[in-house]
């Protein structure tokens, strides 16, 4: 089978790697001239990640070229270019095409769904999201990991399922791509608050007890927004909130842990500037899409209040030790 990738960061990578495990051709579309370039010499891409590329991925500029012949096709970019790559993609699309999502969640600035975005710009029924525990260095070096995948169609949920599972990646799927794609937002924001708690100098304990205060939060996004409760309970609820709450290798994490090791503005800034940390634009965008809502969230109140307001990062500790 043909599948055609677009975007060529570490995860999309990581993806192609995982697709190149079972006999099918993948086409991974870049912009960048430079990118394509660097394959064609040393048929690595070294420049994102030194690993060996299996033979059966090839990666161009060309976009009609990609999608020739493609049954499927997965979007690995960030979601912040989603809407405008949808959008170059639909002139070579066809209507018995599958698409696959693994960029995160929901556009900033249309406050929109990406699901919603890619079925409206590609006038397609045929989306699936994918989202859970996983680190793209960690697919690369072959580890076991597990993803869910939702999809609206059995059509789509199939063809994913069979082209992206194998021995070393476990795919459990759902229907609930609102639910999914929540998870995948919201983990970020938590994560922040959770680097915030080690910056203060508190222990895994207290870490946990934010997690678990905020699985109940999440649980409560979701349903008024048109998600189910039991999805907080997947790979891409609490395995991924996890995760990205515990370790050093999230840079939302890491972000949280400047502000509240340092509290230096000068500090934060440069983090942003130098790294591209989801989290941050994610707190926004909740908040503002609760507050549209006249959902009450205080959890993510707080959050955005340290972050964007510079409030004490240890009114957080207040706040969850007087939650009710």
């Amino acid at each position: 089978m043909k599948i055609a990738l677009f975007g060529t960061g570490i995860y999309g990578l990581a993806i192609a790697k995982e697709l190149a495990k079972k006999d099918n051709k993948i086409i991974m579309w870049s912009e960048s001239e430079e990118k394509v370039e660097e394959y064609n010499k040393t048929k690595k891409l070294a420049s994102i990640y030194d690993t060996k590329i299996p033979k059966n991925i090839k990666i161009t500029n060309d976009i009609e070229e990609s999608l020739i012949d493609t049954e499927l096709v997965f979007i690995t970019c960030a979601s912040k270019y989603v809407d405008s790559l949808t959008k170059s993609i639909k002139p070579y699309f066809k209507e018995n095409m599958c698409v696959c999502i693994a960029s995160k969640g929901i556009d900033d600035k249309k406050k929109d769904f990406l699901s919603n975005i890619v079925e409206n710009n590609l006038n397609t029924k045929n989306v699936s999201v994918i989202s859970g525990p996983t680190f793209a260095v960690d697919m690369l070096n072959n580890a076991p990991i597990a993803l869910a995948l939702a999809a609206n169609n059995n059509k789509t949920k199939n063809i994913v399922l069979s082209t992206l599972s194998n021995d070393t990646l476990k795919l459990r799927p759902t229907r609930d791509l609102i639910g999914i794609q929540l998870c995948g937002t919201i983990k970020n924001c938590i994560a922040v608050a959770s680097g915030i708690l080690k910056g203060l100098g508190y222990p895994e304990s207290t870490q946990i007890f934010l997690i678990n205060e905020s699985m109940h939060d999440i649980k409560k996004i979701i349903h008024l927004l048109g998600g189910k409760k039991k999805t907080i309970l997947s790979f891409a609820g609490i395995g991924d909130l996890t995760l990205t709450c515990l370790s050093e290798k999230s840079r939302n994490f890491s972000f949280g842990y400047i502000i509240g090791s340092t509290k230096s503005e000068k500090k934060i800034n440069e983090y942003l500037e130098n790294n591209t940390v989801e989290g941050y634009y994610a707190i926004n965008l909740i908040y503002k899409m609760l507050k549209k809502k006249k959902i009450n969230i205080p959890l993510i109140d707080i959050i955005y209040d340290i972050v964007y307001k510079k409030e004490d990062p240890k009114s957080l500790i207040k706040f969850l030790i007087e939650k009710e």
